[in-house]
């Protein structure tokens, strides 16, 4: 019988050589074992670069799976509580009643500013204070805590700015303080890529036709903020940029990472657990879709509803990149890719062949 490894290499080989992806890395640790490290087609389709399991790719949303463990690291380490108002450690956020705010409400986008200030595009994104005097000064769409929805770029910066508020320290060094340094994972996980590590990063395309934007019926989020395109994801300023709302890394990286959450080099057992219990259940103001979510993280495991896997956590990426972990199984899956496809259908494929097969071994 074909190994799991075996199974997801043929899965990307045919991916690659139908066209229907460009290149991808898939990466399964099981009780920190690996299980999966497998990569299929090239890096950069100008060059004919082959992706390697080194080669790092930025992967929008993805990235905020580094941004919540790094919240996660500071409340286990006292620097700030989940229930401290956002207010007490930067007090030009208590503006127009967002003063009852707090992180917890935050890690399930529950603030109120599920959208940047109109007056912030993609070009400002690297001006960290221009961002947040902006969100700051942002009136709350409903009382923060009474109602959930996803806020895809202000995420990074609400939490990047209590940190740098409680720490004194950017999100790239933390990254490196609290996780890339101690887990030997340097030049793995970035928020900021280096410009002397650009030439190593996949170079991301766009699919024909270019990914929809996700049905957001009120239009509360601008265009740039919903839908991933190849010309933002490879562009210098960007990648460069200390922006936790996104993040460049490779599969080995962010499946080591969640491996050191699960099996406590991290966190501790009591901190999981609350880390990963539902802490907002509703609809998404911003989507109207359902909503689930722990302390940072959805729930569920791609393709099920999230009852059917509720001991499973992580992020998608718009375009297609996903990772996750499941504290049930032990398994921490990571999967990148640099066609920005419209749809999620190599994620799912992936995942539930990966869960079909530690669930045949009996976890």
């Amino acid at each position: 019988m074909p190994s799991l490894q075996e199974k997801v290499q043929r899965v990307l080989d045919e991916l690659v050589g139908t066209g229907a992806e460009t290149g991808l890395q898939v990466v399964v640790l099981h009780r920190g074992a690996p299980v999966v490290d497998a990569v299929a087609g090239v890096a950069d389709g100008r060059t004919g670069r082959e992706v390697t399991p080194k080669t790092p790719f930025f992967g929008f949303s993805t990235g905020k799976v580094m941004t919540s463990l790094i919240a996660h690291l500071l409340v286990g380490s006292g620097a700030v509580g989940y229930d401290t108002p956002v207010a007490d450690v930067w007090p030009e956020f208590g503006a127009h009643g967002k003063e009852t705010a707090t992180l917890r409400h935050v890690l399930t986008h529950s603030v109120g500013v599920p959208a940047m200030p109109r007056d912030i595009g993609p070009a400002d994104l690297a001006d960290w204070s221009r961002v947040c005097t902006a969100i700051a000064d942002a009136e709350p769409r409903w009382r923060p805590g009474t109602e959930t929805g996803y806020h895809s770029f202000t995420y990074g910066f609400l939490v990047g700015e209590i940190a740098r508020r409680v720490t004194g320290r950017p999100m790239r060094q933390l990254l490196r303080e609290r996780i890339t340094g101690p887990l030997g994972l340097d030049r793995e996980l970035y928020f900021g890529v280096p410009g002397t590590d650009l030439p190593r990063l996949a170079r991301l395309e766009d699919a024909v036709p270019s990914p929809a934007a996700p049905p957001d019926a009120d239009g509360v989020l601008a265009p740039w903020e919903t839908r991933p395109t190849a010309a933002m994801g490879n562009s210098p300023a960007i990648l460069q940029g200390d922006i936790p709302s996104v993040g460049t890394f490779t599969a080995r990286g962010m499946a080591a990472m969640n491996a050191a959450v699960l099996d406590g080099r991290l966190v501790d057992a009591h901190q999981l657990g609350e880390l990963t219990a539902v802490a907002f259940e509703g609809t998404d103001q911003v989507f109207g879709t359902p909503a689930r979510l722990a302390l940072g993280y959805p729930l569920g495991r791609i393709g099920t509803r999230p009852e059917e896997t509720p001991a499973t956590f992580g992020w998608v990426g718009g375009g297609g990149s996903y990772v996750y972990a499941d504290t049930a199984t032990g398994v921490s899956f990571a999967m990148t890719k640099n066609r920005l496809t419209p749809h999620f259908d190599t994620a799912r494929r992936l995942a539930d062949l990966t869960a079909a097969a530690i669930t045949s071994r009996g976890h």
